[in-house]
């Protein structure tokens, strides 16, 4: 099956659900890890991107976005300075949405929102092959409403939910808070 962009709206999506930490013990230790929870990731949205500049290069199987990129899928929407798109060979193509999609590669700023969810980081990038979406940075801020997740990168594994957050040898920081716990 063809990988399209809308896979890596998928990865934006997980992203956001990373603001669905529920709190460990020891919350305070060099990493975080927890299994992330209510992943409902959509299919049949369209997307729209926008970009001050797109460059195509098919001798390098890539599209290279630049200058204010903006993704939007329902009310996902992902910003970055720029997004680099690598594809396989013989594939399909870029500018038809049928590309072979290998690897996503975000940079200068990167801000995913949905709802009352938002991750920035400075970099970021998703392996489509592995599914595996690595957020990057000096602070990596994770959010929810009141709920705030503060480490230097952010590993989610798709297939399985599983999230960590590293501290990069200096500390995980997390603020709960508890009005924003599910009534019951």
């Amino acid at each position: 099956m063809a990988r399209t962009p809308l896979h890596f709206m998928k990865a934006a999506a997980v992203v956001i659900a990373a603001g669905l930490f529920a709190p460990v013990s020891g919350a305070w230790a060099q990493d975080t890890q927890s299994r992330m929870s209510g992943l409902a990731l959509s299919a049949d949205e369209p997307i729209q991107i926008e970009s001050d500049l797109l460059k195509i290069n098919d001798e390098a199987s890539q599209a290279t976005f630049t200058g204010n990129v903006k993704v939007l899928q329902g009310d996902t929407l992902l910003q970055a300075g720029e997004m680099i798109v690598k594809y396989n060979k013989g594939g399909g193509s870029v500018s038809s949405g049928t590309a072979d999609i290998s690897e996503i590669e975000l940079y200068k700023n990167v801000l995913i929102q949905s709802g009352t969810q938002t991750a920035t980081a400075e970099a970021g990038n998703f392996n489509m092959a592995n599914e595996v979406l690595v957020l990057t940075g000096e602070k990596v801020v994770l959010s929810d409403s009141d709920n705030v997740f503060i480490g230097c990168k952010l590993t989610v594994q798709m297939k399985s939910g599983q999230a960590k957050l590293d501290s990069c040898g200096r500390r995980v920081r997390i603020q709960l808070d508890p009005k924003s716990r599910p009534k019951q």
